[in-house]
Formats: structure tokens, C-alpha cells, sequence
């Protein structure tokens, strides 16, 4: 995933672009998202959503959660389909993260 958010942080930008990519895709399907973003990967691998909304939006240091707006419509959109998340490692010399990066920029090019 990949996208951008002017005058904002690099989470919600990347939050802001799975959300628009699920929200892209109609009808109920199996996605599979590539994505070098621990951030998002990990809520979703470790459950961290499911506790967040459990203990009325805040984090394991009580403190509420950053940027819910988008992690609530990522929910939402997660729970349209059926998603399959795939870590890929954040750095230049990654084939896989090469591939991710060259077919986002692809979409925005259109």
C-alpha cells in the first residue's frame, strides 16, 4: 500500500491509503495487501484492533488510541473482505518491497 495525505504523519498516510484501496475494491473478496508498514500489519496479525475496542479505544499505556478515525474505517473495510496481510521489509535492497512499491505508483499513474 502506498499513498499520501498532505501535512500529515506517514501512519495516517498509510493508513489513509488501505483504507482508500480496500474501499476500491467492490463485492465481498479475498485481498491479500503487501505492505512494509509494521504499524498497520501487526494491529490487525497480533489483534491489537480487538483490544483497542475492548478497552474503549486506548492503548496498552491507556492513552487513547492515535488516528481511531481511520483505524475504525480500516475495520470496517478489513471486515468487507477477507484479508490476508503480508509483511514486507521497509528497505531499498527488498525485491518484494520493490514489486509493492512499483505497483502502487503504478495505480496512481493510472
Amino acid at each position: 500500500m502506498s499513498g499520501s495525505e498532505p501535512q500529515t504523519t506517514n501512519q495516517r498516510m498509510e493508513l489513509s491509503a488501505t483504507v482508500e484501496g480496500l474501499a476500491a475494491i467492490s463485492g465481498r473478496r479475498r485481498v491479500h495487501l503487501y505492505s512494509d508498514s509494521a504499524y498497520i500489519v501487526n494491529c490487525f496479525r497480533d489483534h491489537w484492533w480487538e483490544r483497542w475496542e475492548k478497552n474503549g479505544w486506548k492503548n496498552s499505556q491507556k492513552q487513547p488510541v492515535a488516528n481511531r478515525d481511520l483505524w475504525e474505517r480500516l475495520i470496517a473495510q478489513t471486515c468487507r473482505h477477507d484479508v490476508v496481510w503480508h509483511k514486507v521489509a521497509g528497505h531499498a535492497d527488498d525485491e518484494l518491497n520493490n514489486r509493492v512499491d512499483a505497483l502502487a505508483r503504478g495505480a496512481i499513474a493510472g
